[in-house]
């Protein structure tokens, strides 16, 4: 590791003895020259489980339409501006600025606390590399016994992968100034030679993605909606809360992960930007993210902007009412994709009772299953200026979790229930069994391009007054 001016490196040694001998920080500043690496993409599940593998940087734009996710590498400029607002004392070091309260570790440390990286250690894999269970001090950089003190996640660069150093400090520009309970906490790092590790807050529970779709038990419907109130929370403090607004761009159900009381936090921040600020209304991108959570105008214009993440929540919600995954090309055709499949059941006045996950049965509420498709109707609204702001979207779940008007005890249910069992026992589709509801059970009607053209079809679910439209908030926000 290469370093600076004389006093530069009494200020570094000072900080070293620091570590381990507890002497007080100093507040100067010490220049690192790193090596950047050219690697370039994006890790899916930083924490818990693996991931399928990303694009490189060589596919083009118009990739965000295939069936995997792009990735764009976040200009350190952008990536560190809030950074620096928020955090006064950090470390410049190629386009790192690392807040004070962050840990830094050597690869020896981790080593030991991870048991040489052992395979009985290993969480996950993903873009970045591999990430590790380890255990620490509470409140230093020693490794101890496993099971002891505290537990963490360490997330090492796969030198071989597809994320590279740049990415990586995206990832603690954002993370390591930005504290809230739903954001997954960044403990500190090690940079030494060609060595990049992430050290995490242990989440038990892993991440949501697995849960929905890995797991045999289903999700309880409190808990679902409890998970989507806390990753709401999450999107409003980085939108509306946070000293600049942040627009973090890759919200899907791998990057919610999950604490031992199911708390919501988000991680995983490479795709992370500052967002627009005084006169300017979206930040210009090349378009990168997952496909199938991504935004319609986002993918046809490269505008990003806060609505862009309510949309993507909008997505979830969707997985969290269905069991269903945002693209499965293993479904039947007309149902790869989520929301074009569900966009009909959206606008249906009973349209929430058939995109409730048969897993759960009737043991979901009423009420709750109402106000959520409505919400979710609103949040993947074509028009970004119908979308709510999150703040909103937090006060209409807040009562969400706590609902007990279960749907197994209603007359309406048990009746639509006996039609659809009817339905399955006559597939031919005899007259004589076909449900008398206003909405379409198989979800077959045709389906709309969320990147259509401006010559596409006006969408018929742009409600005509929408309550989110007066957006209390600057058009910064927007």
């Amino acid at each position: 590791m290469g370093v600076g001016t004389s006093a530069e490196r009494r200020n570094e040694n000072s900080r070293d003895e620091e570590r381990t001998g507890g002497r007080k920080r100093s507040g100067c500043w010490i220049r690192l020259c790193v090596p950047p690496s050219s690697s370039r993409s994006k890790v899916d599940n930083a924490l818990s489980c693996g991931a399928p593998a990303r694009a490189s940087e060589g596919e083009a734009k118009n990739d965000v339409t295939q069936d995997q996710p792009v990735r764009q590498i976040v200009p350190c400029g952008t990536a560190t501006s809030n950074a620096e607002k928020s955090s006064p004392s950090t470390i410049v070091a190629d386009g790192l600025k690392v807040a004070f309260q962050l840990r830094k570790f050597t690869y020896s440390e981790l080593k030991y606390a991870t048991r040489n990286f052992r395979p009985e250690c290993l969480l996950g894999e993903g873009g970045f590399g591999r990430v590790y269970k380890g255990w620490i001090e509470d409140s230093g950089a020693a490794p101890v016994r496993p099971g002891t003190r505290l537990t963490v996640a360490v997330k090492t660069l796969n030198h071989d992968g597809h994320q590279g150093h740049k990415e990586w400090v995206a990832e603690v520009n954002f993370l390591g100034n930005l504290q809230h309970p739903n954001l997954v906490k960044l403990i500190g790092y090690c940079i030494e030679d060609n060595q990049r590790q992430l050290v995490y807050e242990f989440m038990p529970r892993g991440s949501l993605e697995h849960h929905l779709f890995r797991k045999s038990v289903p999700l309880p419907w409190s808990i679902r909606m409890k998970i989507a109130l806390g990753a709401a929370r999450g999107l409003a403090f980085l939108h509306e809360e946070a000293e600049r607004p942040v627009i973090y761009r890759d919200f899907k159900t791998s990057n919610v992960l999950l604490d031992a009381d199911y708390n919501a936090k988000l991680s995983d921040f490479g795709l992370a930007r500052d967002g627009p600020e005084g006169d300017k209304t979206h930040v210009s991108t090349r378009v990168m993210g997952t496909y199938g959570y991504a935004a319609p105008e986002y993918v046809m214009t490269g505008h990003l902007t806060s609505k862009s993440d309510v949309y993507s929540f909008g997505v979830v919600l969707l997985e969290l009412m269905t069991g269903r995954r945002s693209m499965d090309k293993n479904r039947p055709v007309g149902e790869h994709n989520l929301v074009e499949w569900a966009r009909p059941l959206l606008k249906q006045k009973q349209g929430f009772h058939s995109l409730m996950d048969p897993k759960l049965g009737g043991n979901i509420s009423m009420k709750g299953a109402q106000k959520v498709t409505q919400l979710a109707r609103y949040c993947l609204s074509k028009d970004p200026k119908n979308r709510p702001l999150m703040s909103q979207v937090v006060e209409v779940l807040k009562p969400l979790p706590n609902l007990n008007d279960m749907a197994s005890s209603s007359s309406l249910y048990q009746s639509l229930q006996a039609q659809r069992a009817g339905r399955l026992a006559y597939p031919s589709g005899s007259q004589s069994m076909k449900p008398h509801c206003s909405f379409a059970w198989n979800g077959q009607q045709a389906a709309r391009s969320l990147s259509c053209g401006p010559h596409g079809h006006a969408s018929p679910y742009r409600p005509q007054a929408s309550p989110y439209r007066q957006s209390p908030r600057s058009s910064a926000a927007k």
